[in-house]
């Protein structure tokens, strides 16, 4: 079957009739909103339509006003308790990490935390992305407006600003050479953004005022607790 891709906001607004010519529009481009259809007519449509975006770095209140524009929101935290909270210290094996996501499909909620010892926060809050996106596919609501909302700048920054697609296209190593840091995970990540057709992403301040970032952060805290 012959699907059509509608770029709305990318490099180059338009359809497409693969995923590749669509990918290269979209990756790494911040806020990218694009969806794919079974007609041109219905991808026209789609390009007729307008945005409103969250702005990164404002208050917890004016990122939940913003919210209502989109079908589900879908938190994700991760966090640990380890010995490389503090300059020049390390994560020990017997240290707790755990991640967590929320997920608000206009008022159904769907949850999931799990932990592990011996990892980082960076490792939790990319596994937190990971498994939201995993239960969205499980619960067929990949197509729908969806807005990820995580108070990590690390995972953020390598979405928005093309970081992830840098890697991959030197075959996931950074501009020196190295691999990043998780480098499996950032693949499987990489692999599973393309299966949520219409999202977008947004920061918030952690340990504030954002229910959903704090219901996020108990449950993973509720888990470290249970290790």
């Amino acid at each position: 079957m012959q699907k059509y891709y509608a770029v709305r906001r990318g490099r180059k607004p338009g359809i497409y009739r693969s995923w590749p010519e669509c990918q290269k529009q979209v990756n790494g481009f911040e806020n990218a909103r694009y969806k794919s259809f079974t007609s041109q007519a219905e991808a026209e449509e789609f390009l007729k339509g307008k945005d409103n975006y969250p702005t990164k770095n404002k208050t917890s209140k004016k990122e939940s006003e913003n919210l209502d524009d989109y079908e589900i929101v879908v938190y994700t935290d991760g966090g640990s308790r380890n010995h490389g909270n503090y300059k020049g210290g390390h994560v020990k094996t017997s240290d707790k990490a755990a991640w967590a996501f929320h997920i608000n499909h206009q008022g159904q909620i769907f949850e999931g935390t799990d932990g592990e010892f011996g990892a980082t926060n960076n490792r939790m809050e990319i596994m937190a992305l990971i498994e939201s996106i995993k239960r969205l596919n499980e619960l067929n609501l990949n197509d729908k407006k969806i807005i990820f909302v995580l108070d990590s700048q690390y995972v953020l920054n390598a979405i928005t600003k093309g970081w992830l697609n840098g890697w991959k296209r030197r075959g996931y190593k950074k501009a020196d050479g190295t691999a990043p840091a998780n480098v499996e995970l950032w693949q499987e990540l990489d692999g599973l953004l393309p299966t949520v057709t219409n999202k977008a992403f947004s920061w918030t301040k952690g340990h504030a005022q954002d229910e959903g970032n704090n219901r996020v952060d108990a449950l993973l805290n509720e888990t470290m607790d249970k290790m």
